[in-house]
């Protein structure tokens, strides 16, 4: 078939790059210049595992195009894929005027029956404004050709985007026409091999599912780091408590993780523009104003750990920070805790080491000229004069750490972790001070003095080898 995407971010390159996958003849618009000069040149702009080999594959074959020229994506394809950009505007509430400036260019170029599916995260009713803006361009030209507007929001983690995309869990498809859903239908049919994951419902219902989705991701892990900041107070280890509470199949395991708080392009401005939404009609949302509170106060967990270890005197004082993207698997630092965590740093008069594996070059165009920030080559590189160990995000490189080296390498041996990736015994038995998220209290305040069964030794003297 015949696609036409628009919008080059992160929902359009995906959607464009898995849809030629499958054979599909894809044209893919933007209005940046430069972002259209670069992919066509091989360059992607964005970090999403397997990106690239999709992009570079159907482009050589013929299957994939860039380019700036609407008039050519509109004639393109009968499929007109909106995937742009929904930034939160000052209110809070979702900005929709990318998206009504594609519906307008479509209808001043279609020459056809179009069916314009709306990929973006929109609020209920913008597939209403959308048929609008288009219909108000089609009547300056007194022309009568017939489009739909379907609503088909994307569930792409990333990090995951490729395997989301192109093994579903579901295909939500809203729209109030049979005859455009079977064409739907016939366009997912190569991701829907094994069995049916295509659900069919109204336009409204389904613009509203999306933002269910993410507002109630967003509200297990606000709920869970509620629990961890209780679990430090009593004195539980919220680690403990997860696994009690992911045992019960009515809660499951998944998003029940507490850390310092979610971040990304899509929760904070998914909880916030369906808040906005219901006030808009009247109704007040409290959980999800109580969820975006939450959130926002874990952010700062960190630096109120680090702050109140060393007596709110950081001046001078050195950070080594692992992670600075907002996930690992990306290098996307919309609303990172990272970001929250380094500006309230620097405030305080410290100065940051930091390293992640793929967001370097967004660290940098977000921080151009900050003398209080080095950017290393390594995770073992940041610990190079530094004082204390921070960690924000959870990449797998930083799981299991030479811990005699951080040790030896750090002036206090401290570790604070925002994503509870250490045991806080083994910390207590390597002489290294811990602070995680809802652990109960210090490591610093226990420890263990039976014997080591391996050796006999005292669990105190226990070090790690290189041979161990």
């Amino acid at each position: 078939m015949n696609i036409t995407i628009f919008g080059s971010g992160y929902v359009g390159l995906v959607t464009g790059a898995c849809m030629a996958e499958m054979g599909n003849n894809v044209v893919c618009v933007d209005i940046d210049e430069d972002k259209i000069r670069r992919l066509n040149a091989g360059d992607v702009p964005i970090y999403e595992p397997g990106l690239d080999d999709y992009l570079h594959r159907n482009r050589e074959a013929g299957r994939l195009e860039f380019t700036t020229d609407v008039a050519k994506g509109v004639d393109h394809g009968l499929f007109q894929f909106i995937a742009v950009g929904t930034p939160p505007d000052e209110d809070g509430s979702a900005d929709l005027k990318h998206v009504l400036a594609v519906a307008r260019s479509i209808g001043q170029n279609m020459n056809d029956y179009r069916i314009v599916v709306d990929k973006s995260t929109v609020p209920v009713g913008t597939a209403d404004q959308v048929g609008a803006a288009m219909q108000e361009e089609l009547n300056k030209r007194d022309a009568a050709h017939e489009f739909d507007v379907v609503s088909n929001p994307e569930f792409l983690k990333e990090g995951a985007a490729i395997s989301d995309f192109m093994k579903p869990d579901r295909i939500v498809v809203g729209t109030d026409n049979p005859r455009t859903t079977e064409l739907l239908r016939a366009l997912y049919e190569p991701f829907n091999r094994n069995h049916d994951r295509m659900i069919t419902m109204d336009v409204r219902s389904a613009e509203l599912t999306k933002y269910a989705a993410n507002a109630m991701l967003a509200t297990k892990i606000s709920f869970m780091n509620e629990l961890a900041n209780i679990a430090e107070l009593v004195g539980a280890d919220i680690e403990h408590v997860r696994v009690g509470m992911g045992s019960d199949p009515r809660i499951g395991y998944h998003f029940i993780y507490p850390g310092a708080g979610y971040g990304g392009s899509c929760f904070p401005k998914d909880v916030r523009a369906l808040a906005k939404s219901a006030a808009g009609n009247g109704y007040s949302a409290s959980l999800m104003e109580a969820v975006e509170e939450v959130n926002n106060r874990q952010k700062n967990r960190l630096f109120e750990k680090i702050s109140t270890h060393y007596g709110s005197n950081l001046e001078g004082k050195t950070v080594a920070l692992w992670g600075l993207s907002f996930k690992p698997k990306t290098d996307d630092m919309r609303e990172a805790s990272s970001r929250v965590l380094m500006e309230s740093l620097w405030e305080a008069g410290a100065t940051v080491r930091a390293y992640d594996p793929e967001a370097m070059d967004e660290t940098r165009r977000l921080y151009p000229d900050v003398a209080g920030l080095t950017l290393c080559e390594s995770a073992q590189d940041t610990l190079d004069g530094a004082d204390l160990l921070a960690i924000a995000t959870e990449w797998q490189e930083f799981r299991s750490p030479d811990f005699n080296l951080v040790k030896q390498k750090l002036t206090d041996p401290v570790i604070f972790d925002g994503r509870n990736l250490y045991d806080p015994a083994l910390m207590a038995t390597l002489g290294i001070a811990y602070y995680g998220i809802g652990r109960g209290r210090s490591v610093k305040d226990f420890s263990y003095h039976g014997p080591d069964r391996r050796n006999g030794k005292r669990s105190a003297d226990l070090q790690i080898t290189d041979k161990a």
